[in-house]
Order: C-alpha cells, then sequence, then structure tokens
C-alpha cells in the first residue's frame, strides 16, 4: 500500500503537467524577456496608430486562471524560442503548425511532444509511420538551432518530457552540467550529477564559501560549481 501512495504523489497527474512555475519564473530559467513569455503564453494586445491589433497565445498554460506554468509548458517555451530565432519563422507560422499538430493529428501539446522532429527544413511529426509536413499554410525553413534545442529534451516512455538541459553561456550545441527534472526538487534546476540545486549553491557561494570547498563537499567538479553560478547570475540578471 505504501509502495501505491508513492507512486501516486502526483495526484494521477504526469509530473511534467502540474503547475510549479510563474511566468517571470520561467523567462529566468530560459534567459527569455518576460514580456515575450507572457505574450507567447497569455496572447498581447498592441495597438498601432489608433488600431488595436491581438495576437494570440501559441502555448496554452496548463494552469490558465492563474497563468502559471508547467514543465512541459518549460519545454514549450525552450523549443518555441529555438523556432524563433529563425527570424523568417513568423509566430502565425508556428501556432499554423501547432494547431495542425493538435487538430488534425491529435497531439496535446506539440512543442512538448516526443514526435516532434525536424529535419532541418520543417517542422515535422511522425504519424502511422508516415513523416508529415506539420504546417497547412507552407512550408516551415528551420535551421539546425532547432535539432539542437530538442537534443536538450528527454522523454519517458510515454512520450511525455522529463528533463530539459537548460543554455548556459552561448554554447547551444552541447548539454551542460545543468538539468531541470520535474520529478527531482520540485522541478528547481539542479547540477544533474548530483542532484544539488543550482540555487543552493549560489546561496552558499555568497555566503563566502570557495568554489573549491563547496566542489569537494557535493563531490562535483569545480567546473559544475561554476557552471550552477553562471546560471543562477543569468538568473538573476
Amino acid at each position: 500500500m505504501g509502495s501505491a501512495r508513492a507512486k501516486d504523489i502526483y495526484g494521477g497527474r504526469h509530473p511534467s503537467t502540474i503547475p510549479a512555475y510563474t511566468i517571470g519564473d520561467a523567462a529566468r530559467m530560459l534567459s527569455l524577456p518576460p514580456a515575450t513569455v507572457r505574450a507567447w503564453v497569455r496572447g498581447q494586445t498592441v495597438t498601432s496608430r489608433g488600431r488595436r491589433r491581438t495576437f494570440l497565445r501559441v502555448i496554452e498554460a496548463d494552469d490558465r486562471q492563474r497563468h502559471r506554468l508547467s514543465f512541459r509548458n518549460l519545454v514549450e517555451l525552450h523549443v518555441l524560442a529555438a523556432i524563433r530565432r529563425a527570424h523568417h519563422v513568423t509566430l502565425p507560422k508556428v501556432r499554423a503548425a501547432v494547431r495542425y499538430l493538435a487538430g488534425r493529428m491529435k497531439i496535446e501539446h506539440p512543442l512538448a511532444s516526443r514526435r516532434l522532429l525536424t529535419d532541418g527544413r520543417s517542422l515535422l511529426i511522425e504519424s502511422l509511420g508516415k513523416i508529415v509536413n506539420a504546417s497547412d499554410s507552407g512550408q516551415l525553413e528551420i535551421p539546425e538551432i532547432v535539432a539542437r534545442f530538442l537534443a536538450r529534451i528527454d522523454h519517458d516512455e510515454s512520450g511525455a518530457p522529463v528533463r530539459l538541459y537548460p543554455i548556459v553561456g552561448d554554447d547551444a550545441a552541447s548539454r551542460g552540467a545543468i538539468v531541470i527534472d520535474p520529478r527531482v526538487n520540485f522541478g528547481q534546476p539542479q547540477l544533474r550529477s548530483a542532484s544539488i540545486s543550482t540555487r543552493a549553491i549560489a546561496d552558499r557561494l555568497c555566503a563566502d564559501e570557495s568554489i573549491r570547498d563547496l566542489a569537494k563537499d557535493f563531490g562535483v567538479s569545480e567546473a559544475e560549481i561554476e557552471e550552477a553560478l553562471r546560471f543562477e547570475l543569468k538568473r538573476a540578471a
């Protein structure tokens, strides 16, 4: 009976779907402007030359009433940021692809789906053994940077995202020492080798403990401690 309770600590929900982050939290973790995250999640109304224009959201928050985001939403924001870095890929095109995947292909939260693929040119999904274009309004041109962003996401056997390796510094090509996992440390960023939160490391460094001493205490390398500090400094900026 105890084992059954342990398996259901999330109330029957997958841990990736539990709202745990504010818009500000997500922006800091992913190094995105809060206004951008807010527009992607809540939509935006802009007045220009006396005319009001409304831009619909691209990502649906797992808690729409309080606008709190889940780990799954973090992954969607991470992927959308990669797509937007290709300047010729407009939000309407991305929104069209998301609608196609969600409506026609019945993929919930497609930007976080394991079935999301890229051939370096088009936003693709794998369905019934076939590769089909995910845009219903023309081809989505996406460079290799999307593939690098997708490689930073791990999924479980059900296809749900379970780990995200955020970008620290300018290196988007390889996974670093930091990981975000909704099943560990309440989904807070941590060292993947030791399950120690980056915030705890930064707090101890602020208390005048040395990088060398912390590395010895936690049984990790000094380079990992330094990366945790860089990540926290980036979040605080």
